[in-house]
């Protein structure tokens, strides 16, 4: 066995999760042929197909890697099922488990009977669990410095630390920004300060501002611009614009309800001023817009790209001045 008998990542990042997974599966190639992924989503329970594909050998099989994604919130029955599974390695199945909790103060969130399992303890004695908590500016260092490397692009490390106080920490969003900065070097291949003033994200993917913008109709061009640039990072982005639209309505929710929100003074009479204009229905109705996209793309019903437009239209109605 030369490769893991299966493998652990535990990051709230999923681009830098896939990142380092496309890194496994270089540094560990297939039997025979190449590995084909696949991959489960933990809210939704694991399928038979799943089981069967763990089971899978036979002389025509191939090679699968199994990816089940927010393993956070598999039942710990599952768990229990999965850990038992897992005892046998079987070359034609690596399964990767993802769990995506984001870090509460600094430490990543496992439930506790997950790290009672065998499944578990064995992965720490073989160091078969990565860990990471996600891009800070230290941390968007050596992200930065990777993909030059890899795209053989130059930067001077004085603009390395300029570009990790500036692109957005989230690794899709930044990958985008890079990606961008490359095609304006030209034939130089270097980046320069002078490149930076193109970064159209701002470092926190300002949701709220997003908001604002929808409901005082004012600023469709910034609320177009931010489903394009979505679309063009791919689905990790737009999952993370999910959550991060989430997370505001989340706070303007409780902010409605007169509930105690640790924010500045100036940004919290602003959200409860967005929050009171709002009301409960409108603030309610942002979960469902989120859950029907969610629901698209993992059923396949819809293509991320369409399920992103389709959601900032329903924002749009919603969140329109209303008569």
């Amino acid at each position: 066995m030369s490769r893991p008998g299966f493998y652990i990542c535990v990051c709230p990042d999923i681009q830098l999760t896939k990142n380092h997974i496309d890194t496994l599966m270089q540094d560990n190639p297939a039997p025979e042929g190449r590995w084909e992924k696949h991959v489960y989503w933990s809210d939704e329970g694991l399928p038979p197909v799943f089981w069967e594909n763990l089971t899978l050998q036979g002389l025509f099989a191939s090679p699968k890697v199994l990816i089940i994604r927010n393993a956070q919130n598999l039942p710990i029955d599952a768990w229990r099922k999965l850990s038992t599974s897992l005892g046998q390695f079987n070359p034609l199945a690596w399964v990767i488990i993802c769990l995506e909790a984001p870090y509460d103060r600094g430490k990543p969130k496992i439930p506790a009977a997950v790290k009672k399992l065998p499944c578990w303890k064995l992965a720490e004695t073989k160091a078969w669990i990565w860990q990471s908590a996600g891009l800070n500016e230290r941390a968007m260092r050596g992200f930065i410095e990777q993909w030059a490397a890899k795209n053989k692009v130059q930067i001077e490390q004085k603009i390395v630390h300029a570009l990790s106080q500036v692109l957005p920490q989230d690794a899709s969003a930044a990958k985008n920004e890079l990606d961008k900065l490359a095609l304006a070097t030209g034939e130089s291949r270097t980046i320069t300060a002078e490149h930076i003033k193109d970064i159209s994200h701002d470092a926190d993917m300002d949701i709220f501002a997003f908001i604002n913008a929808l409901q005082s109709g004012k600023a469709p061009d910034k609320v177009w611009n931010k489903v394009i640039s979505s679309q063009e990072a791919g689905d990790a982005m737009i999952f993370s614009f999910l959550a991060m639209l989430l997370r505001e309505a989340r706070i303007l929710w409780q902010l409605y309800a007169g509930e105690t929100v640790r924010l500045p003074s100036n940004v919290m009479q602003q959200k409860k001023r967005l929050a009171t204009s709002l009301g409960p229905v409108r603030l309610s109705k942002i979960w469902d817009l989120a859950l029907e996209a969610e629901t698209g793309i993992k059923t396949g019903e819809r293509k991320p790209e369409q399920a992103m437009e389709i959601l900032v239209a329903g924002l749009l109605a919603l969140f329109s001045p209303q008569k």
